[in-house]
């Protein structure tokens, strides 16, 4: 799953990263990772995470397509 963390925080409220980390009270480092695709949020920060920027999961995540295999 691709997460689009940056690019929504900033067109439903406008927020940098760096201002995200502080209202979700969690390390800048973190929410960097997760932007990145370094790590991904839990459950309950995916839920924090749509709260504070108002949105569904399906606005944050995105599905990546499948790649076929050659035989």
């Amino acid at each position: 799953m691709k997460i689009k963390i940056k690019e929504t925080a900033k067109k439903k409220k406008n927020y940098s990263l760096y201002k995200l980390a502080k209202i979700l009270n969690l390390p800048q480092q973190t929410i960097y990772s997760w932007a990145k695709g370094r790590t991904q949020p839990s459950y309950l920060n995916l839920d924090k995470l749509c709260d504070v920027l108002d949105c569904k999961i399906e606005d944050i995540l995105e599905a990546e397509p499948v790649q076929s295999k050659l035989f």
